[in-house]
C-alpha cells in the first residue's frame, strides 16, 4: 500500500524523546532548579564578559572550524588541536559519532542506565541499541563484552556515568578497550571528568594518544556553567576526525559559545572554586540523605542518585511530589530504568540544606 505522506526511516517513530529536568514548580515563590546537574557557581565572569562582547559582532559568522577554542582546549590538555573537533554540546557530537559510524543492521553497546542519547543517536542511524547490564549501578565491562558480536559498531561508555554518579577505573577501562576488535569504536563520554577525584580515574585521554579506535567527548554545560550556549568537544584519531568533519555542520558552534568557552577554558580559579564547592557539599549530601534511612549511590559527579522505598507514602513520585511544593526541583528517573530514584543536582549551601530538611519533614523524621 502507498503511503499517503512521508514517513521517517524505520526506527525513528520508536525512539522515545529525550525529556529534560523540570525548570519550574508552579504555584512556589523561589524555585531551587536541582534537575540538570547545572553548577550552581555559574560561569566565570571573563566567560560572560567575552560573551557579551560578541553582541557588536552578530552580523559576522563564527568561524566555522572553531580555531581559536580548539587552541585553547589544546594548550590547556596538552592536545594537538587537528585532532579536536567542537559542537553544540557533546551531544551533537555523540550525533555525529553515530551518523559516521552505524547504519542500518549494526548495533551499538551501552549500559543499561546509560545516558539516554546514546540510545536516540543509534535508533535514529537505524541500528539497534544493546544494553549491557551494570553491576551495583556501575558499568561492567564483562558485561559489555560479552555482548559485542560482528555486528557490534560502537561501543558507549559514560564515564562517571549520568545518572548514578559512578565510574570505573582506568584500569578496567584500559581492559574493555583492549578486548574490543579493532574496527570498534569505543566513545569514552567523560562530561563529568573536571568534578572527578578519584586516583585510579582517567577521563581517557591517554588512550585516545594511542589507540586508532577511541574518542573522547567532554563537555562545557557542567563545571564551566556554559549550558545556555550548547559546547562540547571531543578528541581522536585523525581519521576519527576527518570522519566527523565531513558530516558535521559547518557552523556547528556559535560566536559567543565560541568566546565565552575560549575564556571559561582559561580561568582555571573559577574551575577551582567549582570543584571545591562540589566535593564538599556531594560529601555532605551523601551523608546526611544516608542519615535518613535512604540510599544514595556513591558518586564521583556533581549529583547524587537518592533511592525510595517502594513503601506507599515514601516512594521517589510522592517524594518529588513533596519536594516541587516547596520549590526544590530534582529529576525523576523513571526513564534510566530507576522509577524508585530521583536524581539531585550538587547546589548551593541553601539549597542543599533545605532538600536534606524536606527530606526529612517527608520521611516523618524531626530535625
Amino acid at each position: 500500500m502507498t503511503a499517503t505522506r512521508p514517513q521517517p526511516r524505520p526506527g525513528v517513530l520508536d525512539i522515545a524523546p529525550y525529556i529534560p529536568g523540570k525548570s519550574t514548580a508552579p504555584g512556589v515563590a523561589k524555585v531551587f532548579k536541582l534537575s540538570s546537574n547545572e553548577t550552581p557557581l555559574g560561569p566565570s565572569e571573563h566567560a560572560v564578559a567575552a560573551y557579551a562582547d560578541i553582541g557588536k559582532r552578530l552580523e559576522d559568522y563564527p568561524d566555522g572550524a572553531s580555531a581559536a577554542l580548539r587552541e585553547a582546549i589544546g594548550n590547556a590538555y596538552g592536545l594537538d588541536p587537528a585532532r579536536i573537533v567542537c559542537g553544540a554540546g557533546s551531544d551533537d557530537l555523540l550525533n555525529l559519532i553515530a551518523r559516521a559510524y552505524l547504519a542500518d543492521g549494526d548495533e551499538a553497546i551501552h549500559t543499561t542506565h546509560g545516558f539516554l542519547v546514546y540510545p536516540i543517536a543509534t535508533l535514529g542511524t537505524g541500528a539497534k541499541p544493546v544494553v549491557a547490564a551494570e553491576t551495583n549501578f556501575t558499568a561492567d565491562v564483562d558485561a559489555i563484552l560479552k555482548l559485542v558480536t560482528p555486528k557490534t559498531k560502537v561501543v558507549f561508555l559514560a564515564n562517571p556515568n549520568n545518572p548514578t554518579g559512578t565510574y570505573i577505573p582506568f584500569d578496567e577501562v584500559k581492559r574493555l578497550h583492549r578486548a574490543l576488535p579493532g574496527n570498534v569504536l569505543l566513545v569514552l563520554d567523560a562530561a563529568y571528568a573536571e568534578y572527578v577525584q578519584r586516583n585510579d580515574y582517567e577521563s581517557g585521554l591517554e588512550l585516545v594518544a594511542t589507540s586508532d579506535n577511541v574518542v573522547m567527548t567532554r563537555t562545557f554545560s557542567k563545571i564551566y556553567g556554559l549550558a545556555a550556549l550548547r559546547l562540547g568537544w571531543m578528541v581522536g584519531p585523525a581519521h576519527v576526525v576527518d570522519a566527523i568533519n565531513r558530516i558535521r555542520g559547518p557552523f556547528n558552534v556559535n560566536a559567543p559559545a565560541i568566546a565565552a568557552g575560549i575564556a571559561a577554558m582559561r580561568d582555571t580559579a573559577h574551575v577551582e572554586r567549582s570543584r571545591t564547592h562540589n566535593s564538599k557539599w556531594l560529601e555532605w549530601l551523601t551523608a546526611e540523605i544516608g542519615k535518613l534511612g535512604l540510599t544514595v549511590t556513591p558518586s564521583v559527579a556533581n549529583f547524587v542518585l537518592i533511592h525510595f522505598p517502594q513503601t506507599k507514602g515514601r516512594t521517589a513520585t510522592e517524594a518529588n511530589d513533596f519536594l516541587m511544593k516547596r520549590g526544590l526541583v530534582l529529576r525523576q528517573v523513571t526513564a534510566y530504568q530507576l522509577p524508585n530514584a530521583l536524581r539531585m543536582s550538587v547546589g548551593t549551601e541553601e539549597a542543599n540544606r533545605l532538600v536534606v530538611q524536606a527530606l526529612k519533614d517527608f520521611l516523618g523524621q524531626s530535625a
